[in-house]
């Protein structure tokens, strides 16, 4: 069998997690230790994040042709990938939250919903909440107003009924 024939389902698995990704974040990982390793691929599989270390000549012929090219250009040494189709801050969250306790872990690049990032814009990325959190913020604030409306008509209604039960003994 040919080595060409050896390779492609690789690149194949690459094109096919890639291909419906929110996110797609590069990062070299040397220096990490395997209790560290295992630890940030623990956490990256809690937020939803698949996490892989390839080869770059099959990141990089995977790449092609789509959101992802851009990447090509951060390319250079061992090489890992985190992607997600759910969430697209969640792996660059994790990964710097991850980095801070590992110096040695280091964002390369990201492509989020499509478009190219280098490390200071991932690192921006990175200090997005996540959606559900968004979401319930988002959730607060609408519910707040509504809440203190209840209250003052609440205590309104308790002045209103004190008032009205002495305005008719007063007649």
């Amino acid at each position: 069998m040919a080595k060409v024939e050896l390779k492609k389902p690789i690149v194949d698995e690459i094109s096919a997690s890639i291909k419906d990704a929110q996110s797609v974040v590069l990062v070299d990982y040397r220096g990490l230790t395997v209790e560290q390793d295992t630890q940030l691929r623990k956490q990256l599989r809690e937020a939803g994040v698949t996490y892989k270390v390839y080869k770059n000549t099959f990141m990089n012929f995977a790449f092609q042709g789509t959101a992802c090219e851009g990447l090509t250009q951060y390319l250079e040494g061992p090489s890992a990938v985190a992607i997600s189709t759910e969430d697209a801050t969640a792996p660059a969250r994790v990964l710097a939250e991850f980095a801070k306790t590992a110096d040695k872990l280091e964002i390369k690049a990201g492509v989020v919903e499509g478009n190219v990032y280098d490390a200071k814009g991932m690192a921006a990325i990175a200090s997005i909440p996540s959606r559900d959190v968004l979401i319930s913020k988002l959730l607060g604030s609408l519910q707040s107003p509504i809440t203190n409306f209840a209250r003052v008509m609440n205590q309104l209604a308790e002045k209103g009924g004190a008032g009205a039960a002495e305005a008719p003994a007063a007649e």
